[in-house]
């Protein structure tokens, strides 16, 4: 296995994202390695009229995510860098691996099935995946009321739901 210096975590702050969170810490804790966290403001759907009410909300979004991350990853003495970014999320991505000289990104998936992804414009992880340049580590967000997340120990202080 390579080592990784830089991951990039991308994560989208829903309370089933602790795993995608978790394994970049676990994966920065073998590695040695600092977390670029990532947060990307999707410029696509507001409309005009509410844009700058919709997009000052995804950006308050965007730094309880990061925060969430970077107080997970302090617990485990891991240097956290937080962005947020305004654009696609999967080419701000890719772009941010890039620019953050990423050796790994790490991204969560929702598994929806074909007929979702269409309903869902395509899937962003589905996109980074066939797009970077760099290893990709896909792990699910799972819904918090999912039975599988009984046992996750959550990484995400409760007062950040």
């Amino acid at each position: 296995m390579d080592s990784y210096d830089r991951i990039l975590v991308a994560t989208d702050g829903s309370p089933g994202s602790t795993p995608v969170i978790e394994h970049s810490i676990r994966l920065a804790g073998l590695s040695d390695a600092e977390i670029h966290a990532l947060y990307v403001v999707d410029r696509r759907y507001p409309s005009a009229t509410e844009y700058d009410m919709v997009v000052e909300r995804m950006e308050d979004e965007g730094t309880k995510a990061l925060e969430a991350v970077e107080t997970a990853a302090t617990e485990h003495e891991i240097s956290v860098h937080k962005h947020l970014r305004r654009g696609v999320p999967a080419a701000e991505i890719v772009a941010a691996a890039d620019q953050y000289d990423a050796n790994i990104i790490v991204v969560g998936t929702h598994g929806r099935s074909a007929i979702g992804r269409f309903i869902h414009a395509g899937s962003v992880t589905e996109r980074v995946v066939r797009t970077a340049e760099i290893p990709v580590f896909v792990t699910r967000i799972r819904p918090v009321d999912d039975p599988a997340m009984a046992d996750v120990d959550s990484v995400i202080p409760d007062s950040d739901r």
